[in-house]
């Protein structure tokens, strides 16, 4: 039974979209949205609505307004006050906290996060934007004084890059996708944002609260395929920042139709195959439970998830065996279910693409360990643990983005380490472990292969004042609250020579209060 609030009453036909501050109609063509969760007995898809299948013509008059609301750096929003900037950002969160339940049950019918994580993505995204007006705020008052070095004062503070096109992902279409664009805004650049091929009809709901919080082309928001909407804005050459959380094939073919390529600024987070390290004195009780989620929360299909096991051959055989059983023992079922753990997949041909990657690696030598690995369902595949894993899999070397669970046996620590200094990605790693003189070296060596080694615990990306970065293919740039702030702006200041012209000159200014940019102002 799906509960009452949850229920799907009516389809959501989304026609509206946002350019240069107005909401307009859309007459064209459009796509269909549908879920893999059934709402009848016999299993069907659900269908959601339909959203506007826009190309180059929209794409354009979009990239257009944010140019207009940039204006060479003349434009209002990066001209205006931090105070003002801080106070459209508050407008609009106090808006989007009235959509909770609107977004939350879209969340869960579109990519089919559980209950719970579905209301902590919205409840963390808010959090999220507090976090970064604060943030904000203690920059500025950092900001606010000026700096004097063998006769000359400066007045240093971070101004804006120009336009962003910032395109988001579907496992985390909220929260990582304003993860990009909420700093992004708010440090005074004006945005193209395109939302991710699922979870897309969860923005309909906040479509008014970003129309009526930010002045005119600040936000513009379009619907449609990236390769129609964002290939023709990344072709002009006029994009400062491409903001891209997602696959590194989509973000290496927008680089490269970027004519500019020393203009273009890049804050991407990709893929990653971290691994976790079990040792042979690990707390297995800990570190089945730990290794449980951090493979299959969201059944995997996170880019911090662990994605390949390296278990210690004197402990392997237990391992395995409580791993398999405690995989089994999870529940599945869709998101309102209560204590379900496993969720219908959103896309539907992700059971088919866990399947080929279970025939390639038992044909060469793996075996299914848990019961109902592969086991298949009509939107589901059952997670299998595999065992023996070796490299000419292709399990080993893809991110599988989904519940399959790669297992490989190590008796010496370099085995691990040297698969992981050959990897393309760099994200974390999970150690388990108790002993500090067989830690220490480990840690040591970790840290300058990976940007976040978890201790007896799963890989994740938050808290989100924490940094969220990766070597190699991983990422560019860094996202935390601190750091976000840092990606989407630069250093730049006023200098002028000590005497006494300037001197009165810059008195003048500070009194005239006249600058946005040359102030001393404290924002309380």
């Amino acid at each position: 039974m799906i509960p009452e609030q949850f229920q799907i009453t009516e389809e959501i036909h989304q026609t509206k979209y946002l350019v240069n501050g107005e909401l307009k109609d859309w007459k064209g063509k459009t796509s269909p949205v549908v879920s893999t969760i059934s709402s009848t007995k016999e299993y069907a898809p659900t269908p959601l609505g339909s959203i506007p299948d826009m190309g180059e013509a929209e794409a354009l008059e979009a990239l257009e307004a944010a140019l207009a609301a940039y204006n060479k750096g003349q434009g209002v929003w990066p001209t205006m006050k931090v105070k003002d900037r801080i106070e459209c950002m508050e407008t609009f969160v106090k808006k989007m906290e009235e959509k909770r339940e609107e977004v939350v049950k879209l969340l869960m019918w579109e990519i089919g996060k559980n209950q719970p994580d579905s209301y902590k993505e919205f409840d963390r995204t808010v959090e999220y934007i507090y976090d970064t007006i604060e943030e904000y705020k203690q920059l500025d008052r950092n900001s606010a004084k000026f700096s004097k070095h063998d006769g000359v004062y400066a007045h240093i503070r971070r101004g804006p890059l120009g336009v962003v096109l910032c395109l988001g992902p579907y496992n985390y279409p909220l929260n990582e996708t304003f993860a990009l664009l909420i700093p992004a805004i708010i440090m005074g650049n004006t945005t193209v944002f395109k939302p991710a091929k699922h979870g897309v009809l969860l923005i309909t709901p906040l479509l008014e609260a970003f129309q009526t919080s930010f002045p005119k082309g600040v936000v513009n928001i379009l619907f449609g395929r990236g390769r129609a909407v964002a290939a023709p804005i990344m072709q002009t050459g006029k994009v400062d920042v491409l903001a891209l959380i997602g696959n590194s094939k989509s973000a290496n073919a927008l680089q490269e139709q970027h004519p500019k390529s020393n203009r273009l600024r890049l804050v991407l987070g990709l893929e990653a195959k971290n691994p976790a390290i079990v040792l042979p004195d690990a707390d297995l009780d800990l570190t089945i439970n730990e290794c449980i989620a951090g493979t299959l929360s969201f059944n995997g299909q996170r880019c911090t998830a662990l994605k390949v096991v390296y278990v210690h051959e004197d402990i392997k055989e237990e391992f395995l065996k409580r791993f398999s059983e405690k995989v089994d023992a999870l529940k599945f079922g869709n998101p309102w279910d209560k204590d379900v753990k496993l969720t219908p997949l959103p896309e539907p041909g992700k059971p088919a693409y866990i399947q080929e990657l279970l025939d390639d690696a038992k044909a060469k030598g793996a075996k299914i360990q848990n019961k109902k690995g592969g086991k298949h369902k009509d939107n589901y595949i059952w997670p299998a643990v595999l065992y023996p894993v070796s490299k000419d899999m292709r399990v080993y070397e893809e991110e599988q983005f989904g519940p399959i669970i790669p297992v490989l046996s190590f008796k010496d620590i370099e085995e691990p380490l040297d698969d992981m200094a050959e990897s393309n990605y760099g994200q974390q790693v999970s150690l388990f472990g108790k002993d500090v003189y067989t830690l220490s070296p480990l840690i040591d060596t970790l840290a300058n292969l990976v940007c976040r080694v978890n201790l007896n615990s799963s890989c994740q990306r938050g808290p989100d004042v924490y940094p969220f970065t990766g070597r190699k293919d991983s990422a560019q740039a860094t996202l935390s609250v601190h750091d976000a702030l840092r990606s989407f702006s630069i250093r730049t200041f006023v200098a002028f020579k000590d005497n006494e012209l300037n001197n009165e000159t810059i008195e003048q200014l500070l009194e005239a209060k006249v600058s946005n940019f040359l102030s001393t102002d404290y924002i309380l």
